[in-house]
């Protein structure tokens, strides 16, 4: 073993070195529609507006530390009830970091049902906390039973509930999260990342139980690039957990893009329309070909189940082809054989469409 590698071993966590890195591909000249992203620029207008607001933009100055215009608007757009406190974050995926610094310690549970967003597990690794996957049903539902039971036994300091979850695309039952916020001790977030495509929310609810939150992010709205995300809930909790955000995490070019950007939010909602309309369109397709298995979506990609050991070679032959979509790389387990497919432009998804017809 050479002494770099010693020392590698004598330093990093061991929890650490037994994970990988989250790997994002590169999708080079393909149609993306492997990362849940909004195919939709702005209009041109609307673009030549906003360049001309980035010279404006003070650069050689830190950015307000509390985000105070982008908070306003945020809190418009997204409908934050007033008594409530708002935190933002660079992306939930470092609201859901502060979430574990503020919460850890030893013997300090993070459960979330499984398969979900595979930060919670990651953020709770990288944290020193343990991490308690609880498997949901044949069809995705929540398993209310085990969940309840794994409250009882582990007493989870935070429990997440992707709403509707990724990568399964389904809305949990509301009385079954009812359910689970009842039954924790600790605080329980509803993590709606895919709202934008959903017909259900927790936002109007917050008040209604001490130790519910509510995430969100404006990454699907067509500002992924951005990095932003947003906790509601009472000021108590949020108030604490500043204590550990770091100063001055969203700088002056997120600030003032978002403010800008949700100020026309009529024109982001018209695009969350299109992309509704194309995932109607898109399952109803996709049911026409014979050897799949749909999961109805409230979000803007589609999983799907191909014949069993196919997942790898339709993958493959979709690429081939010139289009990205998500492989889940699973050979068993709950997601065994499935791929998933964003939601993109009408002429994208016939480019999907095409290449998936082709190979099967």
């Amino acid at each position: 073993m050479s002494a770099i590698k010693q020392q590698v071993e004598q330093w990093i966590r061991a929890e650490i070195r037994d994970i990988a890195a989250y790997h994002v591909p590169a999708a080079g000249e393909l149609i993306k529609l492997d990362a849940m992203e909004n195919p939709y620029t702005w209009p041109e207008a609307m673009l030549e507006e906003w360049q001309r607001r980035v010279g404006e933009i003070p650069v050689n100055r830190y950015p307000d530390p509390a985000a105070t215009a982008l908070t306003v608007e945020l809190r418009r757009a997204m409908g934050v009830p007033d008594e409530m406190g708002v935190m933002l974050g660079n992306g939930s995926d470092e609201i859901i970091q502060i979430l574990a610094l503020a919460l850890g310690g030893p013997k300090r549970v993070v459960l979330a049902p499984e398969p979900s967003f595979v930060m919670y597990r990651m953020i709770a690794a990288f944290s020193s906390l343990e991490y308690v996957g609880v498997p949901l049903n044949a069809d995705f539902s929540l398993d209310l039973a085990a969940m309840e039971q794994a409250i009882q036994q582990y007493d989870p300091a935070v429990i997440y509930l992707a709403y509707p979850n990724n990568p399964t695309g389904n809305l949990f039952a509301e009385a079954d999260i009812e359910a689970i916020i009842r039954a924790a001790n600790g605080l329980v977030v509803v993590d709606e990342a895919y709202h934008a495509f959903a017909d259900r929310s927790f936002m109007s609810r917050l008040g209604e139980f001490d130790n519910l939150l509510v995430m969100r992010t404006v990454s699907k709205l067509g500002l992924a690039g951005l990095r932003l995300g947003l906790l509601a809930g009472p000021s108590e909790w949020l108030n604490e957990f500043d204590k550990v955000r770091l100063p001055y995490n969203i700088n002056v070019l997120t600030q003032a893009a978002a403010t800008f950007a949700l100020q026309h939010i009529d024109v982001l909602n018209g695009q969350t329309r299109l992309i509704r309309e194309e995932r109607r369109r898109l399952f109803s397709e996709m049911a026409r070909v014979d050897g799949l298995t749909l999961y109805p979506s409230a979000a803007n990609f589609i999983l799907f189940r191909v014949p069993a050991g196919r997942a790898n070679a339709i993958f493959d032959g979709i690429k081939e082809r010139g289009v990205l979509i998500k492989n889940m790389r699973a050979s068993e387990g709950p997601l065994a054989d499935c791929l998933r497919v964003t939601v993109g432009t009408p002429a994208e998804n016939d480019a999907f469409l095409a290449a998936l017809r082709a190979v099967l």
